[in-house]
């Protein structure tokens, strides 16, 4: 064979372009006795090649393997409902705990020291009604002086509170 011819090959069998009667050319050429010493490099992989293709693994290979292995032991175990809801009802929980923490501290933020409670911030809070601070008078009648403060409201002109 033409060294020409078999390096072109060996170009072709490096990129995958070559075909099975190629390649068996190939093997052919380096298994024999005269190789050029530029193309002395690929001798061993192609007689490598070519000694693993006669080897196989015996007809109780299969039976060792096994034996080694031994049989799998499956461990199955039965999930329930609530089992499958467990990451739910988890997170559910943190939830509820971080708003009543949150509850807490913003009591906590709104209680003053001696005085008790402190009213919170009401910019932007709508009254639908007045506030009046009702007397007791001295005939007591809290109803007249709300019916007053609302007729006060409408534009109509009653008399005083006293």
């Amino acid at each position: 064979m033409d060294s020409k011819y078999i390096e072109q090959l060996l170009e072709r069998y490096w990129r995958c372009e070559t075909s099975l009667k190629e390649e068996e050319e190939l093997r052919s050429f380096f298994a024999g006795g005269e190789v050029p010493a530029h193309l002395l490099r690929y001798k061993d992989w192609f007689v490598h090649q070519r000694i693993l293709r006669g080897q196989s693994l015996g007809e109780d290979f299969d039976r060792k393997v096994l034996a080694e292995i031994g049989t799998p032991v499956v461990k199955a175990r039965r999930l329930t409902m609530t089992v499958r809801l467990m990451p739910l009802i988890k997170a559910a929980a943190v939830v509820a705990l971080i708003l009543s923490l949150g509850g807490v501290v913003q009591r906590s933020v709104f209680e003053g020291g001696d005085d008790g409670m402190v009213a919170p911030d009401t910019i932007g809070q709508q009254m639908s009604a007045p506030s009046v601070a009702l007397s007791g008078g001295k005939d007591g009648d809290a109803g007249k002086q709300v019916l007053d403060s609302l007729g006060c409201m409408e534009g109509k002109k009653k008399e005083p509170l006293r």
